[in-house]
């Protein structure tokens, strides 16, 4: 991982293709004096994206591309993630999955938030895949991206507990609420490593 020098921020990137509430929680992270980010570049394959927003509310540059192309999708994202000189990618409800090329690329500098504690349910309905097993809890993950989905090494985890009236909308809520405190920390715990 990427070590702090001196006061200055590593430049990061969100990658959203949705609402944008962690994208959200992470601007307001990073604004923290003693954040040790500074989120540089949005980045989305969906135009009409939600969370496209706070780049304009919070005046981020942000970057929609065509994923019809995933590879020239991706070399475009990369030149512009190097341009930026961008140190660490935050995925934050991005829906593509990456190429081992792009993974390749930033090797260790890509961190994802799961919405279960992995290593169980992977994938996407996470909530609703829980609910169905009658699991007691559910909860939410931060880990590193590798060549495998939802599999990296685990840096954070944090329990939800499943009441019998939960659904997979308001499941969904309460493991939202964790999201949010539980990825600034994750990025302050590789950053102390």
């Amino acid at each position: 991982m990427v070590l702090l020098t001196g006061s200055r921020k590593i430049k990061c990137a969100v990658f959203i293709s949705g609402t944008g509430s962690n994208l959200e929680s992470l601007i307001h992270f990073a604004k923290k004096k003693n954040s040790p980010i500074s989120i540089e570049l949005i980045i989305s394959d969906n135009p009409k994206a939600k969370g496209l927003k706070f780049g304009k509310i919070f005046k981020i540059p942000n970057k929609v591309f065509n994923y019809k192309n995933k590879i020239i999708a991706e070399k475009k994202i990369i030149s512009e993630i190097k341009n930026k000189n961008i140190k660490l990618i935050c995925l934050a409800g991005f829906m593509k999955i990456l190429s081992k090329d792009f993974i390749k690329s930033f090797k260790d500098k890509i961190l994802n938030i799961h919405p279960s504690l992995l290593p169980k349910y992977k994938g996407l309905n996470t909530h609703h895949r829980a609910i169905l097993n009658s699991e007691k809890y559910t909860g939410c993950t931060v880990h590193f991206v590798n060549y495998r989905l939802d599999s990296g090494k685990i840096i954070l985890q944090k329990k939800v507990k499943i009441s019998k009236y939960d659904t997979a909308k308001s499941l969904e809520k309460k493991v939202l609420i964790q999201e949010h405190k539980l990825y600034p920390k994750a990025i302050r715990k590789i950053f102390s490593l």
